[in-house]
Parts: C-alpha cells; structure tokens; sequence
C-alpha cells in the first residue's frame, strides 16, 4: 500500500506565503517524476509545478516567479513554497507521484488526498 501524505494548507491573506508538503508512504522501490496540480470550483485540474528525480523542475506560467518546487528523495517527500499568493491561486492542491513499488513493477502515478488552499482578505 502506497500513500501521498499532503499537509500545509489554509487560510492566508493576498501577498501571504505558504508551504505545501507531500510525503510518499508505504512499500517503495523509486519514484520518478512528483509535482503538484491544483482544481479551483467548477474548473478542471492543472499542473503547477512537477520535478524530476535528478531535481529539473517546470511550472505552470502563472506561478513562476512565486512558486518553488523541490523534494527531498531521502525522504520521499516533495514541497511547494508559495509566495505572493493572490486570490485565484485558491483551490485544492494535490500531490502527485510516478513512481514503482518494487522492481519488477511498472510506474504507476499517485495521488494525495488534496489539501485547500485559500487566499483572502
């Protein structure tokens, strides 16, 4: 059994920060890629940030700039830093993870179970 163990959402005023972690539990062998989407109310989910194993990094064009995305492989975990926040990055955050469970697995992705983030006065 393989879970992603989101936690650092809430509440936070426009210009405010916040840390997302995702930490990947359970029985395994590697992880690949890992990265963050978001769903806001009513549209559909997007990819915000996703890095590499080897740490290459990408990010959707309307959080570059603001967002930093990075992991920790000894720890199987990943982080999102949000700065700046404005009210349309409010959503649901969710971890993703490529990644196999033994070594005679194939990739499949995981996901967390989401965390709210929202961004209001």
């Amino acid at each position: 059994q393989v879970q992603l163990v989101e936690s650092g959402g809430g509440l936070v005023q426009p210009g405010g920060s916040l840390r997302l972690s995702c930490a990947a539990r359970g029985s395994i062998f590697s992880i690949n890629a890992m990265g963050w989407y978001r769903q806001a109310p009513g549209k559909q989910r997007e990819l915000v940030a996703g890095i590499t194993s080897g740490g290459s990094t990408n990010y959707a064009d309307s959080v570059k700039g603001r967002f930093t995305i990075s992991r920790d492989n000894a720890k199987n975990t990943v982080y999102l830093r949000m700065n700046s926040l404005k009210p349309e990055d409010t959503a649901v955050y969710y971890c993703n993870a490529d990644l196999r469970r033994s070594w005679y697995d194939a990739a499949y992705d995981y996901w967390g179970q989401g965390t709210q983030v929202t961004v209001s006065s």
